[in-house]
């Protein structure tokens, strides 16, 4: 099967197909289809099954399966989350348990996966008002980390035959950060800050490392997607509208470079290119990478309010 991105957002798209979870040949940027879907607003994929999963970002929010084939996706089960206005999932390297950061309530979901790929168990963990989990990301060392954005503090969950609460509870990050996304690379977490506009690393026992700014543009920032690849930290800033490349460990700033469009939700990097899912201008801007450092002139993909992108081959 060719190399394929799905792309999921919030409104029809501009091809006419409706909300849902857009599949395109990366190639050649060949529309293949959209499934129907209400707030597909993240989507991930089963290690091994040819399955995708995807929030439905909505008060009373679900997930959904879909089967992966040569065109759009095709629709298997769908339950609820588990909370409201999930916005984030993510599947352990295992198969066997999805974890879903539902934002509008701050519970955090775990789903236990079966050999089909549908889901089925479910742990749920509450949390206290004003709590916004927004990222979950299942660690090496058998953890699942979810950063909170409403509480300036990283979750935590041992996974094995159950799940549960950490024994040293959560993860303080600093006052006022607003953790969004993060991204762990060798023995290092990297994270960023939505409301302050930072970028932090971390080492592996959550020593704050360094902060610096994650962008250099004036006016307000909110940086959303983080990523490790190739040797550089990327981060989108949503406002600047711009990608920031950085060091690692050092967070020396090596490049910001505009992201091809209005409010950059998400990006993927996939065969030396970077696909950025610019929410508000509807597109999918493709930037090539020299050197690690995105390009300008990109080819952009029309795509209504296109919030994630994941290549997959």
């Amino acid at each position: 099967m060719a190399e394929v991105a799905y792309i999921g957002g919030y409104t029809p798209d501009t091809g006419g197909s409706g909300t849902g979870i857009s599949a395109v040949e990366l190639g050649s940027l060949t529309r293949l289809g959209t499934t129907p879907a209400s707030g597909p607003s993240f989507v991930a994929a089963h290690p091994r099954l040819p399955i995708l999963y995807a929030v439905g970002e909505s008060e009373r929010g679900t997930v959904g399966v879909f089967a992966r084939g040569e065109g759009a996706p095709t629709p298997l089960a769908q339950r609820p989350s588990g909370g409201s206005s999930p916005c984030h999932l993510a599947v352990a390297p295992s198969g066997t348990l999805l974890a879903v950061a539902n934002y509008g309530d701050g519970t955090v979901t775990v789903h236990r996966i079966e050999e089909s790929g549908l889901l089925t168990d479910v742990w749920t963990f509450p949390y206290r008002d004003g709590a916004h989990a927004h990222q979950a990301v299942f660690g090496p060392d058998g953890v699942l980390y979810v950063t909170d954005l409403g509480a300036d503090e990283v979750r935590r969950y041992l996974v094995g035959d159950r799940v549960e609460p950490h024994p040293e509870g959560p993860v303080r990050l600093a006052p006022g950060m607003g953790p969004r996304h993060m991204a762990r690379s060798g023995d290092h977490w990297y994270v960023a800050g939505e409301l302050d506009g930072t970028v932090r690393v971390y080492d592996d026992g959550w020593r704050e490392l360094g902060a610096v700014a994650a962008s250099t543009a004036e006016g307000g920032n909110y940086p959303s997607h983080l990523e490790v690849s190739g040797g550089f930290v990327y981060v989108a800033n949503r406002g600047p509208d711009t990608i920031s490349v950085f060091e690692p460990l050092t967070l020396a700033r090596v490049a910001e470079v505009p992201c091809g469009g209005v409010w950059p939700r998400h990006f993927a990097i996939a065969d030396g290119r970077m696909y950025v899912a610019n929410q508000r201008s509807d597109g999918v801007a493709v930037l090539t990478l020299k050197e690690g450092i995105p390009q300008p002139d990109p080819v952009v993909y029309a795509v209504g309010t296109p919030s994630c992108v994941l290549p997959l081959s």
